[in-house]
C-alpha cells in the first residue's frame, strides 16, 4: 500500500533523476527505503541528501547513519552543513528556510529538479493546529501541498496521506532502524504542543484523517477563490513592462477577500518572492490603495492615480542588485546588449535618470524607471531599455510566467 502511494506521486510526471531528503527519523528513513525500491524498478536515478543544521550535538552522527544506510542501498548520499545557527529571530524557522535553500542549490548543481520530502498526515494535522493558533486564513489552513514548485525545484510529498505509525511499522517489518530526535518530546517547540493537543482531541474523534478531510474542504474553497481572483484580475489588471496597472473602478467592484488575494499575489509577482506580506501590513496597503495614496510594501511601490493604481518595483529594494548582461537581474529581468557591450546591469537610479535626459512620452513614470534594469560601464549609462534608450533590450522572465498565469500557480 505504501509503495502504491509513492508510485502515484510520480504517476503523471516521473523524473529521470530524483533526490530524497533524509534526516534519519522514521518518516524519512521509510521514504528512503520505499523510493529505493521504486527507483530501482522504474530505472530512476536516486540520490539522498541530509542537512546538518548543527543545532544538536547528535546531528553529525545522524547524518553519518543516513550515509551508511544509503551506501548499503547503493544510493549516493550528500550531507549539507548549515553555518547559520547563530541567526537572529526564530531559529527553527531560519533553519527550515535554510534547509530548503541549501537543498535547492545543491539539487540544481546535480541536475536534479525534483526532491521528495517525508511529511505525513500527522505533520499536516500538526501544521493545521499550529496555524489555527495564529488565526491563519484559508491559505494557511489548507496546509502543505503534495506537489509544489519553489526555488526552481519541484517538492513532492508522497506520504502526505499516511500516518506516522504506518511508516514505523513498515520499517519494523524490514528490520530497519531509525533515529528518534529528542526534540520531538520537548514542549518548548510549538509542534510538540500541537502533537500533545491532538492526542487529547482524538477522544472527540478528531484525528489526523479528520483534520485532513477538513483541510481538503478548505483546499477546495481556496481553489474557488483562486479562480475568482484570476477572473477579477482579467477584468481590472494589465501588465506594463514589469509593472501592474489596476483599474480603480473595476478593482473596487471586487469582493474584499478577492482584492486582498489579488494584491498579495501582485506584490509577490513584482518582488519575485515565494511568500507575500500578511496581516495588518497588507491591510494598511490596501487601505492606502482605496484612498488613492502612495505606499510601499514588500519591495513594491504603489503609485495612486485618479483612474488607476500602478504597482512597480521599489528602487531601494534593487539598489544593490547587479548582474552581467545576459544573466538574471532581480529575479526576473535579462538585459542583452546588441553590441556585446561590456559592463554591468543595475537599477537605473537617479544618476542614470540624469544621464538619460528627456524621456519619451511613452516611457514608464519616473518611479518605475529608477528601479528598472539598465546597462552601465563604470558610472556611464549605456542603455535604459524600458525607456527605449541605448543598444540593449530587457526581457521579463518572471519565475511563474505572466501575472495572470501566476495567480493559478502555487
Amino acid at each position: 500500500m505504501l509503495r502504491h502511494f509513492v508510485a502515484t506521486a510520480f504517476a503523471f510526471e516521473k523524473p529521470d533523476h530524483l533526490a530524497v531528503a533524509v534526516s534519519g527519523g522514521g518518516d524519512s528513513m521509510a521514504l528512503l527505503h520505499l523510493l529505493s525500491e521504486w527507483a530501482r524498478e522504474e530505472k530512476v536515478r536516486l540520490q539522498a541528501v541530509t542537512v546538518n543544521h548543527g543545532l544538536r550535538p547528535e546531528a553529525a552522527e545522524e547524518a553519518r547513519f543516513v550515509a551508511e544506510v544509503s551506501e548499503r542501498l547503493r544510493i549516493r548520499h550528500t550531507t549539507l552543513n548549515w553555518a547559520g545557527k547563530t541567526a537572529d529571530g526564530n531559529l527553527q524557522d531560519a533553519a527550515r528556510r535554510a534547509r530548503y535553500r541549501l537543498m535547492a542549490d545543491w539539487a540544481k548543481g546535480q541536475g536534479i529538479s525534483t526532491i521528495a520530502l517525508a511529511h505525513t498526515a500527522d505533520d499536516q494535522a500538526e501544521t493545521f493546529f499550529m496555524r489555527l493558533a495564529r488565526a491563519s486564513g484559508i491559505d494557511g489552513l489548507t496546509g502543505m501541498q503534495r506537489r509544489r514548485v519553489s526555488d526552481g525545484i519541484t517538492w513532492v510529498r508522497p506520504l502526505l496521506m499516511q500516518e506516522r505509525f504506518e511508516l514505523r511499522q513498515y520499517l519494523r517489518e524490514l528490520r530497519e532502524p531509525w533515529v528518534d530526535d529528542p526534540s520531538n518530546d520537548d514542549e518548548a517547540y510549538e509542534r510538540v504542543k500541537a502533537r500533545r493537543a491532538m492526542a487529547e482531541l482524538t477522544k472527540l474523534g478528531i484525528d489526523a484523517h479528520v483534520v485532513g478531510r477538513v483541510m481538503d474542504h478548505l483546499s477546495q474553497v481556496r481553489s474557488a477563490l483562486d479562480f475568482a481572483t484570476h477572473d477579477h484580475a482579467l477584468e481590472c489588471v494589465t501588465e506594463d513592462r514589469g509593472d501592474l496597472i489596476l483599474d480603480r473602478r473595476r478593482f473596487a467592484e471586487g469582493a474584499p477577500e478577492v482584492n486582498r488575494r489579488l494584491v498579495e499575489a501582485a506584490l509577490r509577482w513584482i518582488s519575485s518572492a515565494d511568500y507575500g506580506p500578511r496581516g495588518m501590513k497588507l491591510q494598511e496597503f490596501l487601505s492606502a490603495m482605496m484612498r488613492g495614496r502612495d505606499a510601499t510594501l514588500h519591495g513594491v511601490r504603489l503609485l495612486g492615480g485618479k483612474e488607476s493604481f500602478r504597482l512597480t518595483r521599489e528602487h531601494a529594494a534593487v539598489a544593490g542588485a547587479v548582474a552581467l548582461p545576459g544573466a538574471l537581474w532581480d529575479g526576473r529581468w535579462i538585459v542583452e546588449s546588441v553590441e556585446n557591450q561590456d559592463g554591468i546591469v543595475r537599477a537605473l537610479g537617479e544618476d542614470g535618470l540624469l544621464q538619460l535626459g528627456e524621456r519619451p512620452a511613452t516611457a514608464p513614470p519616473r518611479e518605475s524607471l529608477i528601479a528598472s534594469p539598465a546597462l552601465f560601464v563604470g558610472n556611464t549609462l549605456i542603455a535604459a531599455p524600458l525607456a527605449g534608450h541605448g543598444p540593449a533590450s530587457a526581457r521579463l522572465v518572471p519565475a511563474k510566467g505572466g501575472f495572470h498565469t501566476a495567480l493559478l500557480s502555487h
